[in-house]
């Protein structure tokens, strides 16, 4: 089952989106506010995220911008506003698609399932003869495979998702780890010094990719 997170500051939205969505298979999680939709998002699985433009305390540009500085999670953006400039700036910012209000179920259904189809089917990541398979659970150079742990391999996949994007220690822990800020940085560290010696002995370039941002965290160039 698909977990939909639904961000509108709008009640009735919520349930009527709730109404359409749940008697089709998806599991709905529901809040009114943009910032909390970012602590949902770093805490949870979340398939999609249906997000309202206009909201009170952080409207759906600046969710979805956030957001996108730590996950590919797909979003369609949900509003009243139909101009081209709001749909070129939701695109850009990387929300998926575009759904203006009033909406017919059937056309919302239908998105939701293109843009899932898509990510679905875009489990595969391949750079500098470098390929992270996440279906396979599988990681090769050249065709040669290199042998990670569950928790090494997902390392890799967040950061190849997000080339360029720094992520700090607590975020990573959060994010890959499931635990707390409180938790030791080093294990985060130890973590990244066993890819980067795998890496090595597959004669990766690893230094050149995998880098340390000082102060602040790790990213993937």
């Amino acid at each position: 089952m698909k977990t939909l997170l639904l961000v509108d500051d709008e009640l009735r939205m919520l349930r009527l989106l709730k109404i359409y969505l749940e008697p089709h298979g998806y599991k709905c999680v529901t809040t009114t506010s943009g910032s909390e939709a970012i602590s949902i998002i770093e805490k949870e699985k979340i398939d999609l995220v249906l997000l309202d433009l206009m909201m009170p305390d952080m409207n759906g540009w600046d969710t979805a911008k956030e957001l996108r500085s730590f996950s590919d999670v797909p979003i369609i953006m949900l509003t009243a506003r139909d101009t081209s400039s709001d749909v070129v700036e939701g695109l850009r910012i990387g929300a998926d698609d575009y759904v203006t209000k009033p909406f017919e179920e059937k056309v919302l259904l239908a998105r939701i399932e293109a843009v899932l189809r898509r990510v679905t089917g875009s489990n595969v990541i391949t750079v500098d003869n470098l390929t992270w398979d996440d279906q396979k659970y599988e990681i090769t150079y050249l065709g040669n495979k290199i042998s990670l742990t569950r928790k090494e391999f997902d390392f890799v996949g967040l950061l190849l998702k997000n080339k360029g994007t720094v992520f700090t220690r607590e975020r990573l822990l959060e994010r890959i780890w499931g635990y707390t800020a409180e938790t030791e940085d080093r294990t985060v560290d130890s973590h990244v010094r066993n890819i980067r010696d795998k890496f090595k002995r597959a004669d990766y370039p690893i230094n050149n990719h995998l880098l340390t941002v000082w102060g602040m965290g790790y990213k993937w160039e």
